[in-house]
């Protein structure tokens, strides 16, 4: 039930106090024009060797699951490391990566799903979904370096749209892992999904996306990202964004106007972005619209200041659809990311559910995907040109 007028007020004033204890967003003294490449590449792979050894990520037929924090975006922006670090081809991680979803996908059902009805809320037909579209999206960035594409990422993209839904009010989109756990793993993590899905196979290298066979997944696809994208939060819009220049016919120029500028709507006075503020669809003046911006969902107050998750991904996804390194705003994203990196390589960001010390294995899950999409960010910014900001090695 939406608060009435006194009501806003009261709510207003119960989270001032933290709103201000939380938004020190103050512009660094001192502006960066370099990142560590190297750093950032030995934190990632650190980090995919440990997620790969970790007792809780361990599955049947001596696999792991794939985490849309960790594993997901080491994927995606591990190989843009490659040529700024003079590597000759994939580190051993990403060998072990790719092994480790084309085992999945070869066994197919023989495999026992990422979670069952065993020991958690989620039932093995939302393991089976998220892991295919997960799968086809690895292998078909993979596929993507390689210029072609193997048998084995064909049979992961048939065994994507075998599980995509025909009817319902989730038509055109795969059962998607529910823990109630935002930005990826939540009641509206659906969406991403689906976006995710799109982004596979508008990479997939060889007019993958042309081929007659799908082009019935495509619509159902397409059309539910479209009757779908105005309830979403500004986070899921973002990805919408960044599947619309990888796959034709997922938004209109009108479309994608509207998401730059939400996004740059959403913009700190520091130049970055805040996770809390965009991973939530704005439900109105209620106490639990601005309460989950603002707490954790165990009590304890979430930071002010912008964050690399949000950051790194929107000035990646800006970039992706063509709005200028040159523009102001982007620049004082680059600038953002450029001075938050640690010196041992990552970017820091912390969970919007629960507070974890950042330290600690498991705290450091969102700080993988916050520098993973910083590595989107600023090696997208280097091969745009020369800018103001240079996003030269140190």
């Amino acid at each position: 039930m939406n608060a009435s007028v006194p009501g806003k007020a009261m709510i207003t004033c119960l989270l001032l106090t933290a709103m201000l204890a939380c938004s020190h967003s103050k512009q660094p003294a001192t502006v960066l024009n370099s990142w560590d490449r190297k750093a950032a590449a030995t934190y990632l792979d650190d980090r995919e060797g440990w997620w790969t050894q970790w007792i809780s990520a361990s599955r049947d037929h001596d696999t792991y699951c794939v985490s849309c924090h960790t594993v997901v975006p080491y994927a995606l922006a591990r190989p843009r490391l490659r040529a700024a670090l003079a590597e000759q081809g994939p580190s051993a991680n990403e060998r072990g990566l790719i092994e480790n979803v084309t085992k999945r996908v070869r066994l197919g059902k023989d495999t026992s799903p990422y979670y069952s009805e065993g020991g958690y809320d989620q039932d093995a037909v939302e393991s089976r979904g998220t892991e295919a579209v997960l799968n086809a999206l690895i292998l078909a960035n993979n596929a993507r370096q390689r210029g072609q594409l193997s048998d084995d990422t064909r049979a992961a993209f048939a065994a994507m749209w075998v599980l995509q839904q025909s009817s319902g009010d989730n038509r055109g989109a795969w059962p998607w892992l529910q823990f109630d756990q935002e930005p990826w793993e939540a009641k509206d993590s659906t969406y991403y999904g689906a976006c995710l899905a799109a982004i596979a196979a508008g990479i997939a290298p060889g007019g993958y996306a042309s081929t007659p066979g799908i082009q019935n997944n495509l619509k159902l696809l397409r059309d539910y990202l479209n009757h779908e994208k105005s309830g979403q939060s500004t986070l899921n819009r973002a990805f919408l964004l960044w599947a619309s220049t990888k796959l034709a016919g997922v938004l209109d120029p009108k479309g994608r106007d509207e998401i730059v500028k939400e996004i740059l709507s959403r913009q700190q006075s520091d130049g970055g972005w805040r996770l809390a503020s965009v991973a939530w669809s704005w439900n109105g003046w209620s106490a639990k619209s601005l309460i989950k911006m603002w707490f954790r969902e165990d009590g304890t107050p979430l930071e002010g200041q912008s964050d690399s998750v949000a950051t790194g991904f929107f000035v990646f996804a800006l970039l992706e659809a063509g709005v200028s390194r040159e523009d102001t705003r982007v620049q004082r994203g680059i600038s953002w990311l450029m001075n938050n990196q640690a010196a041992e390589g990552y970017w820091p960001a912390s969970s919007v559910n629960k507070r974890k010390h950042l330290s600690s294995y498991t705290g450091r899950f969102m700080s993988d995907a916050g520098t993973a999409f910083a590595v989107l960010a600023l090696t997208e910014n280097q091969q745009k040109g020369t800018s103001v900001v240079t996003a030269s090695s140190r």
